[in-house]
C-alpha cells in the first residue's frame, strides 16, 4: 500500500500519472492496465508528446513522472486541474504542464550537447525539491553542514577495503558461503508498521524463491476498504497490485522489471557477487551514527545499485538501486535492521522499503527456510485474505 511522508502525487506532463492515495474510477483503471504492458506512454495516454518521454513504456512513463514531481517538490493538482478527485483533466495543458515540457526538452539538449548525451544534468540538479530553482546561496548553508545529497555514481578508491573483502566479510557475517548455497526459499511474516501515522497493522508476507523469484504481499483484513498489494516477480514477469495507485494492478515492463528481478537476486545472500557485475568500493561513509562500508555495482541491464555495509559487523544495512529515467534516475531504498539468527542464517527483522511515492516500514515476526512455495505465489498477483 502506497504510504506518503507529503501529497507526493506525480506531476507534470501528459495524459494519465500515477496518484497517491486516492482511489480513481474502475474505468480508468481497466484501461490503464490493458495499455500497460503492451503500448508505450504516446501510444497508451492522450497529449503525452515529450520526445524523451513518449517512447518509455508505461510503467517507465510513471516512474518519470515520479521523479519530476520528487525534483520540483510538486503534486498532481499542480500541474492537472482537479486532479485528487473524479473531475481530473490528465490531457489539458495548464501553463506549467506546457513549462515542464520544454525543460525536460531542454535537460536533454543540455546533455546532448554538451555530454554526448551522457545524463550529467536532471531536473534535480537546480531544482532540489523546490519549484523555482535558488540562484544565490545562503551564508548559513555555506558555513552549515555539508551537502547530504550523494552523487549516484561512486569514484572507486583503492586506500580502503576492495569490493570483495566487504562482500566476504558480509556473507560471513549473515551466514557463510556454505550455509547460506543450502538456502533454497524463504517465507517471512509480519506486520506493517505505516509511516506518518498511515498504513500500520497490515499482515506482511515475503516469499522468495532462489535464484530468483520473490513477492511481497500487504493485507488488511482489519480494514478492507484500503485495499491489498504486492509485488511479484516469477523470474521472467513482474507485477505490481497497488490499490490505491493509478494503474490499480499492472506487469511491470521497462526499468521496473529489472528493478524488481535485482530485489529477488539480492534476496538471497549467496548469490550477491553473481548478481552484481562491475563492483567497485567507494569512500567511507556514515548513515546516522553508523559507519559503513560502500560497494556500487550494475544489475540486470545495467541498473544501478550502491550498498552500505555496517562497517564494524558487516551486515548489510541500506540497498540503494537506481532505474532509468530521461529525467533523473528514479531511486528505490531498503533499510535492513534488526538481524536474528533463522537456523544459521542471520535475516534482518526489520525492512524499510522507500520509493518516491512512499514508504512502506515492515516488522518480522517469523522466517521460515528451506520451505516449497507454490509457484503461482510469483505470478500475477492474488493477495489471500485469509
Amino acid at each position: 500500500m502506497k504510504l506518503l511522508s507529503k501529497p507526493l502525487c506525480v506531476a507534470a506532463l501528459g495524459g494519465v500519472v500515477w496518484m497517491s492515495g486516492i482511489v480513481l474510477i474502475d474505468r480508468a483503471k481497466a484501461q490503464a492496465r490493458q495499455v500497460a504492458a503492451e503500448k508505450t506512454a504516446g501510444q497508451a495516454f492522450k497529449n503525452v508528446t515529450t520526445s524523451t518521454l513518449k517512447d518509455l513504456t508505461v510503467a517507465d512513463f510513471i516512474a518519470s513522472m515520479g521523479v519530476i514531481s520528487a525534483d520540483l517538490g510538486l503534486d498532481c493538482a499542480d500541474c492537472h486541474p482537479a486532479a485528487g478527485s473524479d473531475k481530473v483533466d490528465w490531457v489539458f495543458d495548464t501553463p506549467r504542464k506546457k513549462t515542464a515540457r520544454k525543460m525536460v526538452e531542454m535537460v536533454a539538449a543540455i546533455n546532448r550537447t554538451n555530454f554526448g548525451g551522457a545524463q550529467f544534468v536532471t531536473c534535480f540538479s537546480c531544482h532540489h525539491g523546490r519549484l523555482r530553482p535558488p540562484t544565490t546561496i545562503a551564508l548559513d548553508t555555506l558555513y552549515g553542514p555539508p551537502n547530504p545529497d550523494k552523487d549516484d555514481v561512486i569514484a572507486p578508491v583503492e586506500d580502503g577495503p576492495s569490493a570483495a573483502q566487504i562482500l566476504d566479510k558480509y556473507i560471513q557475517a549473515v551466514g557463510g558461503a556454505q550455509r547460506l548455497a543450502g538456502l533454497t526459499s524463504f517465507v517471512a511474516i509480519g506486520t506493517s508498521l505505516g509511516y506518518g501515522g498511515f498504513g500500520g497493522g497490515g499482515q506482511f508476507q515475503i516469499f522468495a524463491k532462489s535464484p530468483d523469484q520473490r513477492t511481497v504481499q500487504i493485507v488488511f483484513k482489519d480494514h478492507p476498504e484500503r485495499g491489498n498489494s504486492a509485488r511479484a516477480y516469477d523470474g521472467h514477469t513482474g507485477w505490481i497490485k497497488s490499490p490505491r495507485g493509478m494503474l490499480g494492478e499492472y506487469e511491470v515492463t521497462g526499468g521496473e522489471l529489472d528493478g524488481l528481478r535485482l530485489d529477488a537476486l539480492l534476496s538471497f545472500p549467496g548469490q550477491i557477487k553473481q548478481a552484481l557485475m562491475n563492483l567497485r568500493a567507494g569512500s567511507s561513509d556514515s548513515i546516522g551514527d553508523l559507519d559503513v562500508d560502500v560497494v556500487q555495482g550494475t544489475g540486470p541491464r545495467g541498473i544501478l545499485a550502491t550498498l552500505y555495509f555496517d562497517s564494524k559487523s558487516g551486515l548489510l544495512v541500506r540497498i540503494v538501486r537506481y532505474e532509468k529515467s530521461p529525467v533523473g534516475r528514479v531511486p528505490v531504498q531498503f533499510d535492513l535492521a534488526d538481524y536474528r539468527d533463522v537456523g544459521g542464517i542471520r535475516f534482518p527483522f526489520k525492512i524499510t522499503f522507500s520509493w518516491l511515492d512512499g514508504r512502506d516500514a515492515y516488522q518480522l515476526s517469523e522466517v521460515k527456510t528451506n520451505v516449497p512455495i507454490d509457484a503461482a505465489k510469483f505470478g500475477k498477483p492474488v493477495v489471500e485474505t485469509k
